[in-house]
């Protein structure tokens, strides 16, 4: 007979560190998400209005290229942490969890090297 308390045994499981990297990384993402999201919606509103030939040349620059990259790294990235917590919170069989938590890294990973490499083929030519 073990003299623990259950927040002890739940300690050693390894539950109560994981966690909190998952939590803070997902915080951050979030925050870096606020100024990129508002840049993006704006530049997006003013490519509505302009040409190919515009979007294609405001594409040359190294700034927007950087910060369209970085939007969509932090976007998926915020997507899947997020997508894992629902997973992780409602979905109680261990394999069918598992499976989805997989397919949703997979999926946002894809989602975001087409779009990195969409806007670097824009960038390079």
């Amino acid at each position: 007979m073990k003299y623990e308390s259950s927040l002890k045994r739940a300690q050693g499981l390894g539950s109560a560190k994981s966690g909190v990297h998952h939590w803070l990384v997902q915080r951050i993402t979030a925050m870096a998400l606020i100024p990129l999201g508002l840049w993006f919606m704006g530049f997006s509103l003013l490519l509505l209005t302009s040409s190919y030939e515009e979007a294609h040349t405001s594409f040359s620059s190294l700034w927007i290229v950087t910060l369209s990259i970085s939007f969509v790294i932090a976007l998926f990235y915020h997507a899947s942490l997020g997508m894992q917590v629902i997973w992780e919170d409602y979905v109680p069989h261990e394999l069918t969890r598992w499976s989805l938590i997989m397919g949703t890294h997979l999926f946002c990973s894809f989602l975001a090297i087409l779009s990195i490499i969409s806007i670097l083929k824009i960038f390079l030519t």
